[in-house]
């Protein structure tokens, strides 16, 4: 039975309270907080630990183990997790995969079960959860919560399927996840009114001031790619009971770097109250999701962190039911064997695959442009290069062939035009490719796009870059979205090609292996590549060229 005692500055955020305690912990939980005289010794701040409100642990590229061991550093102690992009990719089993991983470390995951697998019908996923798939995920103890209900059309539309699921979720007391971009007025309100409490994918003031009106919890996220904390962290002044903080998609190295505990100092800095930002740090997330997570109550399982201010919010110490998880800087979590599972079907290509040949050179092609920092995309009319009766990329333009192919069968491959991705010479291919996961690649010539393409088939999922010579590559053994090497390996390695892409390539964009992934997200708006063609998702229809 481990016991021990600590003594600092305790924060009641509740009752907007600092005081000198010594708290007592037995057997995980905390067996007494003790009010004490101040004396010089008393350093830091004990507070509740930090929670990430929504996640996708696979887009860490890390398998949940090791993501643990990466976040308790920053104070992280429990996640509201979607395993959707697995179960995309491999169905039940990858979920069960992420539930049970996330069991061999003393991290508290709390996994939703995926609502809208596959995503749509406009591409091609690995498997599918059914109502009974989903049912039989919130019947569990494990699973916390209906994962973001993606397909909005479909609740405005009162679908059977999409409602059955919601209802399921209620009747058992379990909260629904939204994710509705853009979605304002009526029909905003038709689609909280369906039962979905909360939306991370704000992008304005005005769309999450509706939402929060009409009664929904906003999420402000800020991940590797989708940035919304500058354009909502206003709200919190105001709205604070009914906000939270959340990544959603999270490299490695950024999560190396920091998580929820950088926000937290951010918001400090745009003058918020601490006892506001706290509130949404780490208590809302439990009341609303009725997680097991301690919030520094006598009898509460025993996780908090100490810090060493309430500006910066360096983490000193970190603790889980009482375990000391990490310490100044370093995790104490040790890395666990994992077996790997994947789905991945796909042959190598040749450069011939990868042709387009010219239908009207005369008309105009609906082009995607990428957003730095967002999920959402424009739609352009171009008229790309032509050589030799095939459309080219056009280097001097920044307007890049971009390509989706299907990782499960073999199938011809999808392409298509992008604009802002600002590559000068080689190519970018990815199978993480929200939400299907198929293989997309952005490329300067068919050449580099092919050998760009075979170096992810040939380890059956990665992330590769090529330029001239050089060919750098990360395996994704698991499902082709994480490998289950050592976290702190992986964030060095993807800063290295990260910075290939940027420096030798001469990416312009603060992401782009993440921005890339975002390429095939059809149910962000506006258009988007699925390995069956161009996608508009304001229409929801497919562009015919």
């Amino acid at each position: 039975m481990n016991s021990f005692s600590i003594k600092g500055n305790v924060i009641d955020i509740l009752k907007r309270n600092i005081f000198p305690a010594e708290i007592t912990v037995h057997s995980g939980k905390i067996l007494a907080i003790k009010n004490i005289e101040f004396t010089e010794d008393i350093k830091g701040y004990i507070l509740p630990g930090f929670i990430d409100a929504h996640v996708h642990i696979e887009s860490s590229m890390l398998i949940p183990s090791e993501f643990a061991r990466m976040a308790v550093v920053h104070g992280t102690v429990a996640t509201v997790s979607d395993p959707h992009e697995i179960a995309n990719v491999c169905g039940m089993e990858g979920v069960k995969y992420m539930i049970e991983n996330g069991k061999s470390v003393p991290f508290k995951f709390n996994f939703g079960a995926p609502s809208c697998v596959p995503a749509t019908a406009f591409e091609t996923a690995g498997a599918q959860l059914s109502i009974k798939d989903v049912e039989e995920l919130l019947l569990s103890s494990d699973v916390k919560y209906l994962a973001e209900m993606m397909n909005f059309p479909g609740v405005l539309h009162a679908d059977e399927m999409v409602m059955q699921k919601i209802a399921t979720a209620h009747c058992l007391g379990k909260p629904v996840d939204g994710h509705a971009p853009g979605l304002r007025g009526e029909d905003a309100k038709k689609y909280i009114d369906a039962g979905i409490s909360t939306d991370h994918e704000c992008f304005t003031k005005e769309e999450a001031l509706d939402k929060l009106r009409y009664g929904m919890k906003i999420l402000i996220r800020e991940g590797s790619a989708a940035k919304n904390f500058e354009a909502l962290i206003e709200l919190m002044n105001d709205h604070f009971e009914n906000m939270m903080f959340c990544s959603d998609d999270k490299h490695p190295d950024s999560l190396e770097l920091g998580h929820i505990n950088q926000l937290c100092a951010r918001a400090v800095v745009k003058g918020i109250d601490v006892y506001k930002i706290l509130k949404a740090a780490c208590i809302n997330p439990v009341e609303h999701y009725q997680l097991d997570v301690g919030l520094l109550k006598t009898g509460d399982p025993a996780d908090f962190i100490v810090v060493t201010d309430l500006k910066e919010f360096n983490v000193l110490q970190t603790y889980i039911n009482g375990e000391l998880v990490a310490e100044n800087g370093v995790t104490k979590i040790n890395s666990q064997p994992s077996s790997a599972i994947n789905n991945f079907h796909c042959k190598r290509k040749t450069i011939e695959n990868f042709s387009m040949p010219v239908v009207n050179s005369s008309k105009p092609m609906a082009v995607i442009e990428a957003l730095d920092g967002q999920l959402i995309t424009n739609k352009l009319l171009m008229q790309p290069k032509v050589e030799n009766g095939f459309y080219v990329s056009d280097v001097e333009n920044d307007l890049l062939k971009i390509v989706v192919i299907n990782r499960y069968h073999e199938a011809p491959v999808s392409i298509a035009f992008i604009k802002s991705f600002g590559l000068r010479r080689g190519a970018l291919a990815s199978t993480i490719a929200h939400d299907s996961h198929n293989i997309i690649c952005v490329g300067v010539d068919d050449e580099s796009i092919c050998r760009a393409v075979n170096l992810v088939v040939n380890e059956r999922g990665g992330i590769s870059a090529v330029s001239d010579q050089t060919e750098k590559i990360i395996a994704l053994p698991v499902a082709g979205l994480m490998t289950n090497e050592d976290g702190y390996k992986v964030s060095a390695d993807y800063s290295a090609i990260d910075e290939m892409v940027k420096q030798k390539l001469g990416s312009t964009l603060a992401s782009p292996f993440m921005t890339l992934s975002f390429m095939a997200l059809l149910v962000i708006p506006q258009l988007k590549l699925s390995d069956k063609g161009l996608f508009d998702g304001n229409s929801f229809t497919f562009v015919h060229q």
